[in-house]
Parts: C-alpha cells; sequence; structure tokens
C-alpha cells in the first residue's frame, strides 16, 4: 500500500482534477455558493457571530472581505466566514460522505480568489475540485469516523486545501504536499455537540483557515507525507478509519465520465440537522391530511440509527437542542406545515400544541432506514387518531436531495428568506444573488466584491 511505485491516495485523489468542467457544473457551483452565503450572513446574527466578531478585532487586518464588512488577511478571513455556515443548520450536505463541503471549502476559496484576484470561472472550478475531494476524502473515512470526528472540518480540510491550490496554479507535487499539510491540521471531535459551547463553528472556520495555510505552505515549497491519508501512521489510521481496499478503490477510481460530485450534494430547505429533515418532510404531508390536531393519540417516527442517536431530543430547551430534535421538528411541521427560524427559539419550544405533540411521539429504527444510509436519508410517520385510524406517511429521500431536488428558484427564494432573517436590506439582496448568479459567465469578479462590500442591514 505504502509502495514508492504506487500512487498514494492523495495522489490518486489529485489525479481526478483534470477532469473537464462544464458550465454546468459552474452554475452548480454558483449555486452552492449562494447558498453558503446566506447561511453566513445569518449566521453572523447570532451569539457564536458576535463572539467570532470579537475575536477578529485582534485579527490580522487585510484585503479580504467578512461578512459584517471587516477586511482581514486571508487566513483570518477564512476563519472568520467558515466559522459561520454551519450556525442555523442550513448549510449543504452530501449524505454517503457526511461531509458539509460549504462550511470550509466556500470560506477559504473565497478568501484566497479576492488576494490572488482570480477570474470567476477560477474561483468556480477550485470549488467544483475542493468539493469532489472533500467528499472523497469522507466516503474513504465513512460512517465510523462519523461517530466521533466531525466529518465536515476532518474531511473538509483537504477540500479546503485543494481548492486553494487549485486558485494558486500549484503543480501537481506541490498540490500534493498541500494535501500533506491538510492532514497534519484535519481535527474536530464530537464532543462539541453534547455541550455548550461554539467550538463546533471554531472547527469549521479553523479547517477552512488550515486550507489556506496548507496551500501557502506548499506553493513556498514545504513538503509533506505522500502517504497521509493510508500510511501506517497516517490520518485515517489514526482516527480508526482507514476502509478496505475494495471501499478504497471505489472511492479513489471512479468509472471513466463519472460525474463531479458536486450534483450530488444537497441544500437544506429548514434550518435543521439533515438528520430531521425526512421526518419533517413527512409531518408537512401529513400536516394536509389531518383535519384536527387534537385527534392524535400517538405519533410514531421511524428513521436510521444515526439520526436517532444525533437527534432523539424529545424535550429541547434550546435553540440548538430544536434544531436537533425529531420531535420538535415533526410537531411544528404538523402544527404548521412548515419549519423556519422562529421555530427553534424558546417561545416555539414551549407553545401548548407542540409541547402535546411532542409528549406523544415515539421513535423507533427501522431496517429499511438503517440499511439505505447513508446513501439515502429516509423516514416514515405513523399518526393513530382517536377513531382508530391509523395515517402513515414516508420519505426515501428529503426536499433537495438529488432525487428530490429543489428548483433553482426555490434555492434563491430560500436565500433570499434567509439574508433577510439576518436583517440585510432588499436593496442589497438583490444585487448580490445577482452578481453570484454571473458568475460563470462573468468576466470578473468586481461586480461580486462590490455587491459584498455594500451589503447593508436593513
Amino acid at each position: 500500500m505504502n509502495s514508492s511505485q504506487t500512487p498514494s491516495w492523495t495522489e490518486q485523489l489529485l489525479a481526478l482534477q483534470g477532469r473537464p468542467i462544464t458550465n454546468q457544473d459552474r452554475q452548480r457551483a454558483a449555486l452552492h455558493f449562494i447558498d453558503w452565503l446566506g447561511s453566513v450572513m445569518l449566521g453572523h446574527h447570532s451569539a457564536a457571530g458576535e463572539a467570532i466578531s470579537r475575536w477578529a478585532t485582534e485579527a490580522s487586518k487585510g484585503a479580504c472581505w467578512t461578512v459584517g464588512g471587516l477586511y482581514l488577511s486571508s487566513e483570518a478571513a477564512a476563519m472568520f466566514n467558515g466559522s459561520l455556515g454551519n450556525i442555523f443548520e442550513l448549510d449543504d450536505l452530501h449524505r454517503a460522505a457526511i461531509v458539509h463541503p460549504a462550511d470550509t471549502i466556500m470560506a477559504s476559496s473565497l478568501a484566497v480568489a479576492q488576494r490572488e484576484q482570480v477570474t470567476p470561472q477560477a474561483f468556480l472550478d477550485a470549488v467544483v475540485r475542493g468539493y469532489e475531494v472533500a467528499i472523497r476524502v469522507g466516503l474513504l473515512a465513512g460512517t465510523r469516523h462519523y461517530q466521533h470526528w466531525y466529518s465536515t472540518a476532518t474531511c473538509g480540510v483537504f477540500g479546503a486545501a485543494t481548492a486553494c491550490a487549485s486558485l494558486l496554479e500549484l503543480d501537481a507535487d506541490q498540490a500534493k504536499n498541500a494535501l500533506a499539510q491538510a492532514g497534519m491540521q484535519a481535527s474536530g471531535v464530537w464532543q462539541c455537540r453534547l455541550e455548550s459551547g461554539v467550538s463546533k463553528q471554531l472547527a469549521t472556520g479553523r479547517s477552512a483557515q488550515s486550507g489556506v495555510l496548507s496551500a501557502d505552505f506548499a506553493a513556498a515549497g514545504m513538503e509533506g507525507p505522500r502517504h497521509i491519508l493510508e500510511g501506517r501512521h497516517g490520518w485515517l489510521a489514526a482516527t480508526d478509519s482507514l476502509p478496505e481496499l475494495k471501499h478504497a478503490m471505489a472511492a479513489l477510481s471512479p468509472p471513466t465520465g463519472t460525474p463531479w460530485l458536486i450534483h450530488e450534494v444537497s441544500f437544506k430547505p429548514w434550518p435543521a440537522c439533515r438528520h430531521v429533515h425526512p421526518a419533517i418532510a413527512c409531518a408537512i404531508e401529513m400536516h394536509t391530511k389531518l383535519a384536527s390536531l387534537d385527534e392524535i393519540v400517538r405519533i410514531e417516527i421511524s428513521t436510521y440509527q444515526t439520526a436517532i442517536d444525533f437527534t432523539n431530543q424529545p424535550h429541547p430547551v434550546n435553540s440548538q437542542q430544536a434544531r436537533f430534535s425529531l420531535q420538535h421538528g415533526v410537531a411544528v411541521a404538523l402544527l404548521k406545515g412548515d419549519f423556519w427560524l422562529n421555530d427553534t427559539q424558546a417561545e416555539s419550544l414551549t407553545l401548548p400544541p407542540v409541547e402535546n405533540l411532542r409528549q406523544r411521539t415515539q421513535v423507533s429504527t427501522h431496517k429499511r432506514w438503517n440499511h439505505a444510509y447513508p446513501a439515502h436519508y429516509g423516514a416514515s410517520l405513523s399518526v393513530w387518531l382517536r377513531n382508530g385510524q391509523c395515517i402513515e406517511t414516508s420519505v426515501s429521500d428529503a426536499p433537495g436531495d438529488p432525487e428530490n431536488p429543489l428548483s433553482i428558484s426555490k434555492i434563491l427564494k430560500k436565500n433570499k428568506r434567509v439574508m433577510q432573517a439576518a436583517k440585510y436590506s432588499q436593496q442589497s439582496i438583490k444585487p448580490l444573488l445577482a452578481a453570484c448568479s454571473d458568475l460563470p459567465q462573468a468576466s470578473s469578479m468586481n461586480s461580486l466584491w462590490l455587491a459584498l462590500h455594500h451589503l447593508q442591514k436593513a
């Protein structure tokens, strides 16, 4: 496995970067960029965002934009913006890799793109390549890694380094060294989800920052281990995530003509952990079938085990727990036919109709959903009424998944709604969305830089 004659796993990942990138691929990258910007703008409008802003007052100043109007060095800007996209659980996701690629890749790519004054096409191509590597590393690490490690940060740093290497036009040896340095910095453990604090934000921000540093170190001539992924003391072995060779080759050697993996990434319509989304989708459908919620005597959510491990919160007491609660997501969706930002606030948690529905809710696993995970995130919902009737719905793929896609207009509408919730003016939002949408065919990034610079609160 570590023979000098055999390409290392990082070298095999980099060999995939030479595939052609089409305008359709760039359009997809621009859509994910819009989706990330909305999440970052909203994330800044939070207690965690305020704490990160206080840190930034002492950070290195520079030419790179951050939400809130600060201009920092590329490393500090990547750290700042990279800390904000996951706060309200609206970030994109690749299901099988269990990685939210935008959180790290967009922040690092945006900072280096502005520092280097690259073309829009170079920026979008770097995003496509970064997503590819982050996702494939996530596929290598698998669900076992996800039990203890925050895959978005640990795998995302490889994608961030790849994107930055692309923007710097590093050669093959330099790009390999960038991934080696990324592996030396890949970190983030799940204890952060069991206790209060903002360490989850630190993990993604640090991952974005490390991606910038990894590429810059490689450009400066710093070498790193070829076998950082699969080596005897490599990152996968150290995190107890080393896959069997057959599984590894499936991730490292896709069939010729395989589309870029960015097209497999899901968009989130609701501000909740993605593991909750299939159940919310079921409840929204159920909402249209119920004449009266007072007739409900019992609710059962059936889903896959990981969803229960991460989101079994029958009595959420704060916004974070509400976003990670199957019971709360279903209760709100049954009541309102929707689930949005205000539904995670304190006043929603104590609404008597919501509390009553949560108390009547049970959760269980089913082999159907366990077998489909992680390639598909599914759930079913059963509601028993006083008259003995049982109404059932099920979702194999939640809205926003490739099998159940959101239209471009719905994604834009979602992010306009998110940006408005972040208190930005309509006069600021409209040119920003236009500049982002125009990136695939734009001749320069100037319209984007101007739109970001002139963002104003309502």
